[in-house]
């Protein structure tokens, strides 16, 4: 039996100087680069700057979350431990949770995340308010690409 190279996946590259970091509009004072964007699979892999003092919403997560933190601390609201450089936290499907960078947090937090599936904001009772995904990312990271007056760049991994 002989393998068609042509038919085989390959490995996909994204330079850093391919895909810009930009602001974020929806949290404005944090970063993003999106690496990786497959609607179909519903997938994403961003990686993030988070400034102290960042506090992002509760929210429960529909798929698996893997998540790097390269620099800096965060936490969630509902857990005792702080992630620090070099830690890795998995997000099981269904986990609720805040995420916060403490006030005093002395250096750049900066962050790789590989998201399964849907993102839920809820409000104090626990009603869904907000949805974001591997589509809405690409969107919100087009939109802050052309506020900062860059191009769409044709890199991102989908």
């Amino acid at each position: 039996m002989t393998i068609d190279p042509s038919m085989l996946p390959v490995a996909r590259h994204v330079g850093e100087d391919e895909v810009p970091w930009v602001e974020n509009i929806t949290y404005p004072g944090t970063f993003m680069r999106l690496l990786q964007a497959d609607v179909e699979a519903c997938v994403y892999a961003m990686a993030g700057r988070l400034p102290a003092g960042l506090a992002v919403g509760t929210h429960r997560h529909t798929g698996a979350v893997h998540m790097f933190t390269l620099s800096g601390a965060w936490g969630y609201r509902e857990h005792d431990y702080v992630n620090r450089a070099g830690s890795y936290l998995y997000e099981p499907p269904g986990s609720v949770h805040t995420l916060y960078v403490p006030e005093d947090n002395t250096e750049l937090t900066e962050t790789l995340t590989v998201v399964y599936g849907t993102t839920e904001y809820l409000d104090e009772d626990g009603k869904i308010i907000a949805v974001t995904d591997a589509a809405t990312n690409l969107e919100t990271y087009y939109q802050s690409c052309e506020a900062a007056g860059l191009p769409r760049p044709n890199a991102i991994l989908r």
